[in-house]
């Protein structure tokens, strides 16, 4: 245990001996915040404007006027029938809505004529729209037919609806939907600057081998073995490290607000750090110096990282692709995070967590088979 406290050590004080690494290795999940917030922007909501032609005038049309402008984020104008092309091409509004002669008749019978929704900006405004106007037209055209033709009885029924003694209360409720996004991105880079990370710290062993202090080390009691194992202790630490400096600064500083308890997130983040760890090893055992070490691991992090949706949400991609990503501990850590950001249990994902283990230890495995090998070969440490 001494030699690997004082392994550890010997490679912490030699990693740091240059200023820069700090900026690398703790500077760079705050850029990754950074980036993930300008790719989510700032959004703010927009107005929607919309144009209205009456050419009815009838009660219930000015009434669902009325209902129109007292939406939130839809400003109302009347537009004349002849300006609605150039209203809509010089963009003054985002879409004309024409109420055609008779439509407060058709709806009083329980027939409502359609309102003429024009808009070149397509789904983005029409949808909004619908979805407000379908509804309330929807209620007034159930009274015309509860009335069946008796007009005494539909305006009184109108009466009733439009003065309800009853009052929809309506709350404003922040839009957790970017912290989300945000934080997913966050933690898509961070898996990406941990697997760099560890692939670094990793390299340490060839390159010592190739300047002979490993060799200098191996005339001491100092094992094999517990060379290495130090060097995952010192990745450990290191990525532990930059996992507290993120949760911190989005906490702290970025004010950004994941929905899901910080020690989860850390608990998801550190089991996905074995599984670095053990694929750094694997890179490293694989490579015969540190030149093609250095090439080798961003060849299998990048591509990795792009498919297990670390860049973007996985469903932009095809479907086999989807479904390829679930062979990468990146795409399990991102989807335990995701699932926990549903509102699932941390207990109920324990199969995502020891997946993500199943991974690190098949890893480790593979570089413990591998550095054996080397072992009796002469070719590695």
């Amino acid at each position: 245990m001494n030699d690997v406290i004082w392994l550890v050590k010997y490679t912490l004080k030699r990693t740091f001996r240059r200023k820069i690494n700090f900026l690398l290795y703790f500077g760079t999940p705050l850029a990754a915040i950074l980036l993930s917030l300008f790719a989510a922007g700032g959004n703010p909501v927009k107005e929607v404007r919309i144009g209205i032609v009456n050419e009815d005038h009838g009660r219930i049309t000015d009434d669902t006027i009325h209902f129109l402008k007292n939406i939130d984020h839809l400003s109302v104008k009347s537009v004349k029938l002849s300006a609605v092309d150039d209203q809509i091409t010089s963009q003054k509004v985002d879409g004309v809505l024409i109420f055609r002669q008779g439509f407060s008749e058709s709806v009083q019978h329980g027939q409502p004529r359609p309102i003429e929704l024009v808009s070149l900006k397509g789904a983005e405004i029409t949808t909004f729209i619908k979805s407000y106007l379908h509804e309330y037209i929807d209620h007034l055209a159930t009274l015309g037919r509860l009335a069946n033709g008796n007009n005494d009885l539909f305006w009184k029924m109108y009466e009733r609806y439009q003065h309800a003694p009853f009052r929809l209360a309506i709350h404003s409720l922040s839009d957790t939907s970017k912290q989300k996004a945000i934080t997913y991105q966050t933690i898509g880079y961070l898996l990406m600057i941990m697997l760099m990370s560890a692939g670094n710290l990793t390299e340490i062993i060839i390159k010592e081998r190739e300047e002979r202090t490993y060799s200098r080390l191996l005339t001491t009691p100092i094992q094999a073995r517990t060379y290495v194992l130090s060097n995952v202790v010192v990745n450990v630490l290191v990525i532990t490290v930059q996992i507290i400096v993120t949760f911190v600064a989005m906490k702290n500083i970025f004010h950004i607000y994941p929905n899901v308890p910080m020690w989860q997130m850390a608990l998801v983040l550190f089991v996905f750090s074995l599984s670095a760890i053990g694929l750094a090893l694997i890179t490293v055992m694989l490579a015969n110096s540190s030149t093609s070490a250095g090439a080798l691991q961003p060849l299998i992090t990048v591509p990795t990282c792009m498919l297990a949706g670390c860049f973007w949400p996985v469903e932009l991609m095809p479907k086999f692709l989807q479904k390829a990503a679930y062979f990468l501990p990146q795409r399990w850590a991102l989807d335990l995070l995701v699932k926990l950001q549903e509102g699932r249990s941390f207990g109920s994902l324990y199969l995502h967590v020891l997946i993500l283990l199943a991974f690190a230890l098949t890893f480790f495995l593979i570089a413990v088979y591998k550095f054996n090998r080397s072992q009796q070969s002469g070719q590695f440490v």
